[in-house]
């Protein structure tokens, strides 16, 4: 989900800017061009933290950021733990 305090062509414009970087990381893999591929995965970072997506948090309402943690060892584990084992 991205930054609700960016406007509608913010967004738009940050997002076609992510999917071109995205476009250009599959080229570099493509032709094994390691150093256009670093340069893309760092476009890539740049507009997710544009976006919201990355770094520090934009919401202010005390939930914590749970982004990088596991459904299975984090807060939801008994959550997790019963779903079905083709669902996990």
């Amino acid at each position: 989900m991205s930054d609700p305090r960016l406007s509608s062509a913010e967004r738009d414009e940050l997002v076609k800017t992510l999917m071109a970087a995205r476009r250009a990381v599959a080229v570099a893999r493509k032709s094994q061009d390691t150093k256009a591929e670093d340069e893309a995965h760092v476009e890539v970072d740049c507009a997710k933290r544009a976006l919201g997506e990355r770094g520090p948090v934009w919401w202010d309402d005390g939930t914590p950021d749970l982004n990088r943690h596991l459904a299975r060892t984090g807060p939801y584990a008994d959550w997790y733990a019963g779903l079905p084992e083709d669902e996990r």
